[in-house]
């Protein structure tokens, strides 16, 4: 998988934009993956900022096992399955009978405290999940989160309360602003997987398994020695969707260096794929969207991209319909980070740009129910009751894939788990693809090349779906084979 990194205003909204997976050439075949074990919460005050998640929940007797899970027994006995060997205290934060993870958001922050809960919303729920189910390999799994308010000396204090004094095994669906800490758990080899790789310490950490999957070879160096990759699959997806469409798009970013670094990045991704592009800086101080929205209306822009935080948006739509730009739209594009049920309230001034809005990323969307994995996630955030518009995202759905990716690799050493035993799971040179929730991805390393093949989903809010209640409609057959052979450009984080 390849990314783009998104600015630091856009922690409001969308801090990086989740391309396509890049997978090894000629590799659109499904491989099989371990099968997953499940992971719970009850909350309560932890030291700072921290709560615990912790054994079964009352909601009721152990459901019937999902598809892709593995058979269980009942916590607490100390064996590891039917037959199975006796568990040990086999590592740190490891009993016979239980496994205590960690969790990393940047939940209160000065931005918006919706913005990097979601994958713990996921994680959370998956834990609950898999204690209703009997836990992993007889272990009960007991989920401790911490807050660190989107401050880097609080994400040190999180770092050192979960991995010092709490003794977690590891760290599951982080999402945190400033990840101060990285160095920290990188050195004492805490494996932190399924995470949101919103800075780049992900990039650079041999222990940290992020959700999307990397290439880089993660020896201590950003990247390709200093430099990420940025790959063109959204903007051939839309070329050959809409193959009569003009190729013309609107890039509006603030005059803000992160900001304008992004907008650059789009801009030459576009560019890339023989867009031509109108530029529209818009002033974080004074801003001016009909100015920008009435040039681009002029110029014909068919697709509008943006470097702008959630509240940016949000007028920039409102401007976009009261000027017309919405009525000729065939696409406002948006991210995972994006894709949302909140859209319904946060548009609800502009409907005419809700419907043109268009997401992309690389998890099955959260309103495709009649897919088992998605159905169980939806199940266990109701029971939760965090399946309202202001939890329900795909970017939770991606905390429940990275939980579940954390528990297939545990899973895999049996009674004898060990961290040496995880990592070896998440560093094998297997396609994993979350049980059919993630476009396949691994962490085999490559080197950099122009091009890889890479697969996308994509989704569109449309106000008429659902019976008129609105949803995410989802606009390709099916997110493993719509798949490109994506241009990767080089840049600077």
């Amino acid at each position: 998988m390849r990314r783009r990194s998104a600015p630091v205003v856009l922690a409001l909204s969308a801090l990086l934009a989740a391309c396509g997976t890049r997978l090894p050439d000629a590799a659109f075949v499904a491989q099989g993956d371990a099968s997953s074990a499940n992971p719970s919460a009850e909350s309560a005050p932890g030291e700072g900022t921290a709560t615990a998640s912790s054994g079964p929940t009352a909601s009721g007797a152990p459901a019937p096992a999902a598809s892709g899970v593995l058979a269980s027994v009942p916590p607490g006995t100390g064996v590891a399955g039917p037959g199975g060997a006796r568990n040990t205290a086999s590592d740190v934060g490891v009993t016979a009978t239980t496994i205590t993870l960690g969790t990393i958001s940047s939940r209160s922050n000065a931005f918006d405290p919706s913005a990097f809960v979601g994958p713990q919303y996921g994680a959370e729920a998956f834990v609950d999940d898999i204690n209703r189910r009997g836990g992993i390999a007889g272990r009960t799994v007991r989920l401790v989160a911490c807050d660190d308010h989107g401050d880097g000396g609080r994400n040190q204090e999180c770092v050192h309360q979960l991995i010092d004094r709490t003794k977690v095994f590891a760290l599951v669906s982080n999402a945190v602003f400033s990840y101060a800490g990285a160095s920290y758990v990188q050195a004492h080899g805490v494996p932190d997987v399924g995470s949101q790789p919103i800075d780049t310490s992900y990039d650079r950490y041999s222990h940290l398994w992020d959700i999307y999957g990397e290439a880089y070879p993660r020896n201590g160096t950003v990247g390709y020695n200093g430099k990420l990759e940025g790959g063109t699959e959204v903007y051939q997806f839309f070329k050959a969707h809409f193959p009569k469409v003009p190729r013309k798009a609107g890039v509006v970013y603030y005059n803000q260096a992160d900001s304008q670094r992004y907008g650059d990045n789009l801009i030459r991704g576009l560019q890339a794929e023989g867009y031509t592009v109108a530029a529209k800086e818009i002033n974080f101080a004074l801003p001016d969207y009909d100015s920008a929205v009435l040039d681009m209306k002029a110029q014909g822009v068919e697709y509008v991209y943006d470097a702008l935080d959630s509240g940016g948006n949000q007028n920039l739509c409102a401007s976009m319909d009261a000027n017309g730009l919405s009525d000729q739209l065939t696409a406002k594009v948006t991210t995972t980070q994006s894709w949302t049920e909140s859209v319904r309230t946060d548009y609800g001034d502009s409907p005419k740009c809700r419907n043109v809005i268009w997401a992309t990323g690389n998890t099955r969307s959260y309103e495709d129910t009649q897919n088992p994995g998605v159905a169980s996630f939806r199940a266990a955030m109701a029971r939760r009751h965090t399946d309202g518009p202001s939890q329900l995202s795909e970017w939770a759905l991606e905390g429940w894939a990275g939980a579940q990716w954390l528990a297939d690799a545990m899973a895999s050493c049996g009674a004898l788990l060990t961290r040496h035993c995880t990592e070896a799971y998440m560093g094998r040179p297997v396609l994993y693809d979350g049980h059919g929730l993630l476009t396949q991805r691994s962490f085999r390393k490559y080197p950099h090349r122009t091009h890889y093949p890479t697969c996308i989903n994509v989704a569109q809010w449309q106000d008429t779906a659902q019976g008129g209640q609105g949803g995410w409609v989802t606009r390709v057959p099916d997110m493993q084979r719509n798949c490109v052979d994506a241009q990767e450009i080089l840049y600077t984080p």
